[in-house]
């Protein structure tokens, strides 16, 4: 019997424990992802995005670690492997490489190069046709933000939806609320079987105002039960206190991490702090260029998890 697969829920992007020599921590990793799909909320999990350090990985790391979370997790979660490359060929063979190792799709970034030099208005499409017809393999979409030269137009996600079968949903990293709102609206219209999902960490609560199907964010491997509670809430169209009270109890590790700003290396590293400090993880180490945090940042972690009332937790 074929796998149900399911994008219209709450996958957190997971944190990727290393030992002090820099290796993965397969034994820790295991612990984590066992943990996170205790949740009933959770079901999926995103390895290899940016939260799970896919720039600092090599290529045979990227697939050691869908390999390892799979192994423990994939007969209960969807599996998701991000793929962030800058040619289709080899974007086509590490999906091929996540499909081995057991993943049920990727989520699918846009060439880094783009955000330099832009692209033109055909390039998206093809190259996200490409992958899904040479890897045979769910995509979901990477939408980079608004302000940047690798965002995708709605015309441009509208085709991709109807035209490639492949892509089965769309983190929608907009991060501009007007233009957000639009496009989920006339996405919406135009592909209404496309799971439409947040990845707005810093502003999780307002992202799933326009009836979202759920996030991708890291925050949720750090914070799931704070997280999954919220969410209950909005699927349960609680009164508006009610929702408000969610938020204000996950602004202050929102806070913490991000700081009001949108997801970078250095809230990736006070994210897995905050791992650290909840018990889950030995230690913050993340790979260079990203240094460690000093101590008023950590005390910085340390405020916003007692005040969203997020303690320690046993493996």
């Amino acid at each position: 019997m074929a796998k149900v697969k399911n994008f219209k829920t709450i996958f957190p992007a997971i944190s990727i424990p290393f030992f002090e020599d820099g290796t993965i921590n397969e034994v820790q990793l295991r612990k984590y992802v066992k943990w996170l799909a205790s949740f009933d909320e959770i079901g999926g999990l995103v390895c290899n995005g940016h939260t799970g350090e896919i720039t600092g990985l090599s290529r045979a790391e990227r697939k050691r670690v869908t390999e390892i979370v799979s192994d423990e997790v994939g007969d209960q979660l969807t599996i998701i492997s991000g793929i962030n490359c800058e040619n289709t060929i080899e974007s086509i063979e590490m999906a091929k490489e996540a499909k081995e190792a057991g993943a049920d799709g990727i989520l699918l970034m846009p060439p880094h190069m783009w955000l330099r030099f832009g692209m033109s208005s055909e390039a998206p499409f093809q190259y996200v046709k490409d992958v899904a017809e040479g890897a045979d393999i769910d995509i979901i979409i990477h939408l980079y933000p608004a302000t940047s030269r690798a965002f995708y137009p709605v015309d441009t996600l509208v085709k991709m939806c109807k035209e490639i079968d492949h892509v089965k949903c769309i983190k929608m990293g907009t991060r501009v609320t007007s233009m957000y709102e639009h496009d989920i609206r006339v996405l919406r219209e135009e592909c209404p079987d496309i799971s439409l999902i947040t990845c707005h960490d810093e502003t999780l609560c307002t992202s799933w105002f326009p009836k979202m199907d759920g996030a991708l964010i890291g925050f949720a491997g750090c914070v799931p039960e704070i997280i999954c509670d919220a969410w209950k809430a909005f699927k349960a169209n609680a009164p508006i206190n009610t929702i408000r009270e969610h938020a204000d109890t996950i602004y202050y590790i929102s806070e913490a991490i991000y700081g009001g700003g949108q997801p970078s290396g250095e809230a990736h590293a006070r994210l897995k702090e905050a791992l650290v400090q909840r018990g889950i993880f030995d230690n913050a180490l993340m790979r260079k260029p990203v240094l460690p945090l000093n101590d008023e940042e950590k005390a910085w972690v340390k405020a916003g998890l007692e005040k969203s009332g997020c303690g320690k937790v046993t493996l």
